[in-house]
């Protein structure tokens, strides 16, 4: 597959969507970006970004200026679709398809022989398989002149750029050629090692990844409760314990956040409940942290008042989830500040995010200004600008990303 001619349809703008799109128009790919915010769709003409990530701003300029990526409402005949939506919950922790089919339905009339419809959007196993029959149904012309494959996205947030160049991709499509098809069009940006498999495999690979993720920081927080009681640093138990060379403890944190690890373990557990114990006990571990935190914070704040007769003034350090980013899908630190805030004076409590400019629940205070006029500073995000500030000893300090690891 060559890049000359060839049309690229993206359905959704978002963290992942768009830089994505980007990559692809750089190396000469026609590209058309759809998103149903027309704000978005705007900024996005203009050269500019409505999403922090290094390195995005200048590389979406270039390639619009280029006329390599466009951005509209609607999607356009191309030769190439890429599902890049959300996939949320409903009810209890159930995955929603309800975007990725949204998509698939709004380009379905487009589709021609011979076009390659690819799903990035993280979703339960089986889903390819639905969009299949969903296509093959309307338009049963297409069966066996359709290639459909999934291929997850496995980046890191602050990193994106060089991740999706270089990071391997597991490529599975319904059928070999579908595959195959797949893997040529990857290979027109990624120089990372592309792996095929079948479309279940890679849609369960994705989830074992941050399933696994998840298990291994639900055993540090899990540590970091036990120490708490135990009166030992957790910080510097997970250092000496990875001094053995077998043993690699993540740290832990006030929680587990993001459109990722915190959310595709519930599609193993809501699918196969009776088999994905560990999987489903990590989740719920990692999410009691986040309520212990908040305990926490509760706490002090009611033995300040106790010992000095006023409520304190309260600086919680970070919201988004996960250091130095503006995303805050899924935070625990969000999800923290909003507990804190309830049955309190809002005006003792003071929000931090460096990365975000503006709010639209949270009046944001500036960090060095909440640092050093709190009583009791709560350290939920490790952003780099925390990890420069001075140790204060004249005030309640408490540290649940390791800032500095007291």
């Amino acid at each position: 597959m060559t890049n000359t001619n060839l049309k690229a349809c993206f359905m959704g703008l978002g963290y992942i969507g768009l830089p994505t799109a980007t990559i692809a128009a750089r190396e000469g790919i026609e590209v058309l970006g759809v998103d149903i915010n027309s704000k978005v769709v705007d900024t996005i003409n203009r050269g500019e970004i409505h999403i922090i990530e290094p390195g995005l701003g200048e590389l979406v300029k270039q390639v619009v200026e280029k006329g390599n990526l466009k951005a509209s409402t609607k999607p356009e005949v191309s030769d190439v679709y890429l599902i890049v939506v959300p996939t949320p919950f409903k009810g209890d922790h159930e995955p929603d398809i309800s975007f990725v089919e949204s998509a698939t339905r709004a380009v379905l009339p487009l589709l021609k022989k011979d076009d390659l419809f690819i799903i990035e959007s993280t979703s339960p196993v089986g889903t390819t398989e639905k969009m299949a029959e969903l296509i093959f149904e309307e338009r049963p012309e297409l069966k066996g002149n359709l290639h459909m494959a999934y291929c997850p996205e496995r980046v890191l947030p602050g990193n994106v750029i060089y991740e999706l160049v270089h990071n391997d991709r597991v490529i599975g499509g319904i059928d070999d050629i579908s595959t195959q098809k797949a893997k040529e069009f990857y290979r027109t940006f990624v120089k990372g090692e592309l792996h095929a498999t079948n479309a279940r495999t890679a849609e369960m690979c994705k989830l074992t990844e941050n399933s696994s993720r998840d298990v291994q920081i639900a055993f540090a927080n899990e540590l970091s409760l036990i120490c708490d009681k135990a009166g030992i640093n957790v910080w510097e138990l997970i250092e000496l314990a990875n001094k053995h060379p077998r043993v690699n403890i993540l740290q832990p944190g006030a929680g587990v956040g993001g459109h990722c690890i915190a959310v595709d373990p519930w599609f193993i557990v809501a699918e196969f409940p009776a088999e994905s114990n560990l999987i489903g006990q990590a989740r719920k571990i990692n999410n009691y942290k986040a309520f212990w935190v908040s305990e926490k914070i509760h706490n002090a704040m009611l033995e300040f008042q106790l010992k000095h007769g006023r409520e304190p003034r309260v600086a919680m350090m970070g919201i988004a989830f996960k250091p130095d980013i503006d995303d805050l899908r899924e935070s625990p630190a969000k999800y923290i500040t909003q507990k804190v805030m309830q049955g309190t004076n809002n005006n003792s409590i003071m929000v931090v995010e460096p990365n975000v400019k503006e709010h639209h629940v949270f009046k944001l205070t500036d960090y060095k200004e909440a640092y050093e006029t709190a009583d009791i500073v709560a350290f939920l995000v490790a952003h780099k600008e925390f990890k420069a500030l001075e140790y204060r000893e004249d005030a309640k300090i408490l540290d649940f990303c390791g800032v500095f690891r007291k």
